[in-house]
């Protein structure tokens, strides 16, 4: 029966503690409930957490979803590609629980970004899998032969580490003749089997007696267990060991020292020698109780046999039995119950820790989140959690036993590049338990520091005439910043200094900061100047700082001593009278000088250096005056020169001479009758340098007959290679101009005309074939050879001289009909005509123009109509004089693209028949004409004696005129 109680007691405390652990689970985001069979293979489903807490399968695994749990095995698995939870390792529902009802195991899913906790508890249901078990396999029970009807005798009783109906339901004893079984329950839940004498003994006829005592559960199969009862009939013993009391409760520290003494169980017998000695023994004990307790048998003393462990267990129920030599016994209660005490540590478990975050976090950025547990109960168990107080972060709780670790202050990695953190974590327990845990938590760099100079302003001096590209100076600066954001690269900033850009001064190498000049400087022009130097760091956006650079440049003695008075003159000499009568001190004259140096370098100083009488005249060391030292004389020379040295006070010095000419003398006669001398020697100089001049006249008139020359030589050896060209078989281009109709009803130009001006690749000589007007409807020129020198013939000669016969015709070029003016073609009144014909006969083909008809022309060109298309030819290539040779002589003006808008109308010149003049309003362009009638004929080759006229054509006034002319000449 204590044993019962016992059990119940245990399963009361489990029961409160189950209470407590759902009463903290308010605090828990959220929670799922599961039940699930024990003994379930590895990975077997146990449910869907995602659908149950409302998750879908990204969360779990952007937020790192995982199983945080207190014990050290973890029997469930999370699968965050599937939201599901599986059975990991095999689950014992005896090894996990024990007795207690309902067994759970409970964990947590925690998630980041942000933190939720969700608490998960699995009931692990019983299935019938273990038998039912009695601690010994035989049951020895001695009974006196006298014992009363009704005795009762306690049996072991089995046990089965299934619960509810897995668990034993019945008992049963076999065979009943003398004894009966009875079980009475305890309030704790536990029985108590007893086996009652129904018959009585006889010893003389049965000694022993043996039963088998059936243990059966409820499960489906059923099981049972047996055990074995022997029994021994003994001689009478009328008196039972009673116990002195039937509860013991005792208090035992958890982790006491084996060996400790917990109780002494103490009984009495009334019988005396052998059956008044009792025996303690505790028959009914599990493996564990029995590891834990030792009981000495004789003294009834019960001690501590292994370590006691409040965690596992809180109290324990142990039956003592008292028993005589007589059989008869009796059994008491023991419960200990332990003390906790403060035997363990809080531990630290870090879920989540950024090893570096940047400087400028916001305040309470996560840095770290952590979980602390302690597993003393009470006092012992709450935890109190610090980090250390000089670093700017501080700890937040938001779970229960879950802490995280935020920013409070800001963070300066120029202060503080990183940060050690302690956590400690403390709990109540008397002495206190601690544990601490460091991580190392780095600062990243952020550009937030602009560079800085060591300096406010620069200022440095520079001798002149330095060498271009000398190192001036050199500026630096620091970023208190790190990598990148600490390179710093150096700029100048443009100005203007005196008008001119700073750049052209000096420039800045932007990786060292040394300041170069570009160029010499000179004090004389440039005294000082400042400029800026901005530095600007790698970080982005970068930071810059700027700072001011004075040079001041130091003057150097690079300018001598200029002598502003007397004036030296190379024509004329100039002389200081000075009269005889002078008396000592007298002031002859002032030598003036200045030097464009400044500070020593212009200070100056006079001394005679050369003198015709030294004893009478002196110069003043600074003011340069020259006076007399003693009284003039007549025996002194009237003739006197002084030769004063100037010189300054630089180092090196630098000096200057000046001649002074002094006339001791009372009259200017006297003056110039002893300075004859001097023009003399004046004279000398002068032939001198007129022989220089026609020297250099002579050399500069040489080399400009030389280039002359050579001019010349080149332009004959062009003129040579164009008439080589121009007697060569290299084609020509013809050009033809418009024709010309009267559209005003003035019968002026009653024809229609034909014109070829033939160029040569020559841009001033061109041959000039002028086409007479044609009565017939065919315009020939002979393609054979043999007919080819008779048409150049008729191509050479003087404008003036060109026969106004009409050529015979040939059929080998015909006009369509069509672009005719007149009645003959309406449709064009303006039409251009090209035919290339080469030197060797050969013709090319025409245009559209060409071979598109025949017709006859209305009537024959007058002589003044042929000359006036003669000069319009002429202007045309007057105007294109300038030609490449890649257009044999042409302008691209008028190649074959050339159109009938770019040709002038010649019809506003005033053509004088009988002359080669053309009148226009244009003088330019008269003078154009007059520069190309004079250049057809040059061109044109002397005509051919014997050639056969053609034809003549109906006299006009025009030719009238014109044949009055030529008899004139």
């Amino acid at each position: 029966m204590d044993f019962m109680s016992l059990r119940a007691l245990r399963g009361r405390w489990r029961t409160l503690f189950v209470i407590l652990c759902l009463w903290k689970l308010r605090f828990v985001a959220g929670q799922a409930r599961y039940s699930i069979p024990e003994e379930q293979a590895e990975g077997s489903f146990v449910g869907n957490i995602a659908r149950v807490l409302g998750l879908d399968v990204a969360r779990l695994v952007a937020g790192k979803a995982r199983i945080i749990t207190k014990e050290d095995r973890q029997y469930v698995e999370l699968k965050q590609d599937k939201g599901a939870l599986v059975i990991k390792e095999r689950i014992d529902r005896e090894e996990l629980c024990g007795k207690t009802t309902p067994c759970s195991l409970s964990f947590d899913i925690i998630l980041e970004n942000p933190i939720q906790l969700y608490h998960v508890t699995v009931e692990v249901l019983d299935i019938n899998d273990n038998s039912p078990s009695f601690p010994q396999p035989e049951i020895s029970v001695k009974i006196i032969e006298n014992a009363a009807m009704g005795t009762r005798f306690s049996l072991a009783n089995a046990a089965d580490p299934d619960v509810a109906t897995n668990d034993i339901q019945k008992y049963a004893l076999k065979p009943s003749d003398h004894f009966k079984l009875e079980i009475r329950n305890q309030p704790n839940g536990r029985k108590v089997i007893e086996m009652v004498l129904k018959e009585p003994l006889d010893r003389e006829k049965e000694e022993t007696h043996t039963l088998m005592l059936i243990a059966s559960d409820g499960g489906e199969p059923h099981r049972s267990g047996t055990v074995k009862i022997q029994i021994t009939v003994l001689d009478a013993n009328d008196n039972a060991p009673v116990c002195s009391q039937p509860v013991y409760k005792v208090d035992v520290l958890e982790n006491s020292p084996v060996g400790t003494l917990i109780t002494t169980v103490s009984a009495k017998d009334a019988d005396a020698s052998l059956y008044g000695d009792i025996l303690y023994s505790t028959p009914h004990i599990t493996k564990e109780e029995k590891h834990l307790f030792d009981i000495n048998a004789k003294t009834g003393e019960i001690k501590t046999g292994g370590k006691l462990d409040f965690e596992k267990s809180k109290s324990y129920e142990l039956n003592v039995q008292a028993s005589d030599h007589g059989g008869f016994t009796d059994t008491c209660k023991v419960i200990v119950n332990l003390i906790d005490e403060n035997d363990n540590v809080p531990t630290i478990k870090l879920l989540s820790f950024s090893q570096t975050i940047p400087e400028d976090s916001l305040l309470g950025t996560t840095v770290a989140v952590f979980n602390v547990n302690d597993e003393d109960s009470e006092g012992n168990g709450v935890v109190k959690c610090s980090i250390d107080s000089d670093a700017p972060f501080k700890i937040e709780s938001s779970l229960t036993g879950y802490y995280t670790i935020v920013t409070e202050n800001i963070l300066d990695r120029e202060s503080v590049p990183e940060y050690n953190i302690t956590i400690t974590v403390q709990d109540q327990g008397s002495p206190p338990l601690s544990s601490s845990k460091k991580i190392n938590v780095k600062i990243s760099d952020v550009n937030d520091n602009p560079p800085k100079f060591h300096q406010s302003e620069y200022s440095t001096t520079i001798q002149e005439n330095n060498s271009p590209g000398f190192s001036v100076f050199t500026v630096s600066a620091i970023d208190e910043d790190w990598a990148q954001n600490a390179r710093l690269s150096y700029f100048l900033e443009e100005k203007e200094v005196n008008g001119v850009a700073v750049s052209s001064f000096v420039s800045v190498n932007s990786e060292s900061g040394i300041i170069n000049a570009v160029k010499s400087f000179d004090y004389e022009q440039i005294k000082s100047f400042d400029f800026n130097v901005t530095a600007r760091d790698s970080g982005s956006p970068p930071l810059t700082s700027m700072v001011t650079v004075s040079i001041l440049i130091q003057d150097a003695n690079d300018n001598g001593p200029q002598v502003l008075y007397p004036v030296q003159t190379g024509g004329s000499v100039l002389a200081e009278m000075v009269p005889r009568s002078a008396d000592v001190g007298y002031l002859v004259t002032k030598v003036v000088a200045v030097d464009v140096d400044s500070g020593q370098n212009a200070w100056l100083s006079y001394k005679v250096q050369r003198a015709t009488d030294r004893a009478l005249f002196e110069v003043g060391l600074h003011n340069g005056e020259i006076r007399t030292v003693r009284q003039v004389t007549d025996k002194d020379a009237v003739k006197q020169r002084l030769t004063v040295l100037v010189e300054d006070n630089g180092q090196p010095s630098r000096s200057a001479t000046v001649i002074v000419n002094v006339a001791v003398a009372d009259s200017f006669p006297e003056v110039l009758s002893e300075f004859t001398d001097f023009n003399i020697h004046d004279k000398e100089y002068n032939d001198k340098l007129t022989f220089y001049l026609v020297l250099a006249l002579a050399v500069v008139s040489f080399l400009f007959i030389t280039c002359l020359l050579l001019i010349i030589s080149v332009k004959v050896y062009r003129w040579r290679q164009s008439r080589i060209l121009y007697h060569s078989n290299l084609p020509v281009i013809p050009y033809y101009p418009p024709r010309y109709s009267d559209t005003l009803g003035t019968a002026t130009l009653p024809h229609v005309y034909n014109y070829e001006v033939c160029r040569t690749t020559d841009s001033r000589k061109s041959d000039m074939k002028n086409m007479q007007a044609m009565s017939q409807s065919l315009v020939s020129v002979d393609e054979g050879d043999a007919d080819t020198p008779h048409v150049i013939k008729q191509m050479s000669g003087n404008c003036s001289q060109i026969s106004t016969l009409q050529k015979p015709p040939n059929n080998d070029w015909r006009f369509n009909q069509g672009p005719r003016p007149g009645p003959s073609g309406p449709h064009m009144p303006y039409g251009t005509h090209i035919r290339w014909t080469p030197k060797s006969g050969t013709r090319a083909a025409g245009g559209p123009e060409v071979a598109m008809g025949t017709g006859p022309w209305p009537q024959p060109p007058t002589e003044a109509e042929q000359l006036q298309a003669l000069m319009a030819a002429a202007n045309v290539s007057e105007a294109t004089g300038t030609l490449g040779p890649g257009t044999m002589g042409l302008s691209t003006r008028y190649s074959p693209q050339f159109t009938l808008q770019h040709v002038p109308d010649y019809r506003q010149n005033v053509y004088i028949p009988g002359s080669t003049a053309t009148l226009t309003s244009n003088p330019q362009q008269q003078q154009q004409q007059a520069m190309a009638q004079q250049a057809s004929q040059q061109a044109l080759p002397p005509p051919q004696q014997g050639q056969p006229e053609p034809p003549k054509a109906a006299q006009t006034p025009a030719s009238k005129k014109k044949s009055t002319k030529k008899e004139k000449k």
